[in-house]
């Protein structure tokens, strides 16, 4: 990993910052990401300092706004010959239904369009790599069915269902991504870090849970309190083995679980007319010409 040039979105804190050290320490030069410039710059010295790796950046972006995210992809490109790997790892569970500054539901924006169109804007700095990784986390349980006409929440809105069913149009829209790039330097995958106390999962609220499970809220804040980051340290392991294991060198479309294997992902992801039509529709949104 050493001098590997490696972008890791949402990494002021949680899973993504225990990331951002962990490869820190083994030589890569690391740029995290964040919205909120003083949590950035600590999160920078912090890293610096575990670490001994003075080769870690900043570069604030929102990626819940395309506007943004176009402005991220740019600052790569002028200052970085090569993108060598690409975590996806910012993510959204927002107790109710928003809309983005771009008119798109706030889960959908940041977990489905936001990595899509980062990605597809790094495609040329990713091929100026020898060999690039793009890993995009996933977040709790898989649903096996895809609610197409309320991915927006258009229907109706239930918190965690909707993160859920983000997270599964997001490995959808991946997993197509790694088709269409299909033998190219790139290998693209998904992974699962396992439950971990983030700022995201503090943030749950008992309404945004189903109505049958509320009783278990309890035990959910108990499992998410306060650990000092190991937890995260832990979750972090899928991402670092994607980012860094030449076991999964030319492996690509693929799902790994919180034990770094590889797990079966539902069958939905592989219905092309499904696939496809969301390929599509998240394009379009993200104003990418076909």
């Amino acid at each position: 990993m050493k001098d590997k040039i490696v972008l890791i979105t949402g990494a002021t804190g949680g899973i993504g910052k225990q990331t951002a050290l962990t490869l820190a320490k083994v030589g890569a030069q690391v740029i995290i990401t964040g919205r909120n410039e003083n949590n950035g710059v600590e999160a920078v010295e912090e890293i610096k300092r575990f670490s001994g790796n003075s080769k870690v950046n900043l570069l604030l972006a929102d990626v819940s706004k395309q506007a943004d995210i176009k402005a991220l992809a740019n600052q790569v490109k002028e200052k970085y010959e090569r993108l060598d790997i690409l975590i996806n790892n910012a993510g959204l569970a927002a107790a109710k239904r928003q809309l983005t500054d771009d008119g798109i539901e706030s889960n959908f924006a940041v977990n489905v369009v936001a990595p899509f169109l980062l990605t597809h804007l790094l495609l040329d700095s990713l091929k100026n790599s020898q060999s690039a990784r793009v890993i995009t986390l996933m977040g709790g349980d898989v649903p096996a069915k895809l609610e197409i006409d309320n991915l927006q929440g258009e229907r109706n809105f239930d918190g965690l269902n909707s993160y859920s069913q983000s997270k599964l149009a997001m490995m959808i829209v991946m997993y197509e991504f790694s088709q269409q790039i299909q033998g190219s330097k790139i290998t693209m995958n998904c992974c699962y870090p396992g439950q971990a106390s983030t700022n995201m999962t503090r943030g749950v609220t008992p309404e945004m849970l189903p109505k049958a499970m509320r009783w278990m809220f309890p035990i959910f804040k108990l499992m998410t309190r306060p650990d000092n980051g190991k937890s995260a340290a832990k979750a972090s392991q899928s991402s670092i083995y994607l980012a860094s294991s030449m076991e999964v060198e030319g492996v690509t479309g693929q799902y790994f679980n919180p034990k770094c294997k590889e797990t079966e992902m539902p069958k939905i992801v592989f219905d092309s007319e499904v696939r496809h039509n969301l390929w599509a529709m998240v394009r379009q949104i993200a104003g990418v010409p076909a």
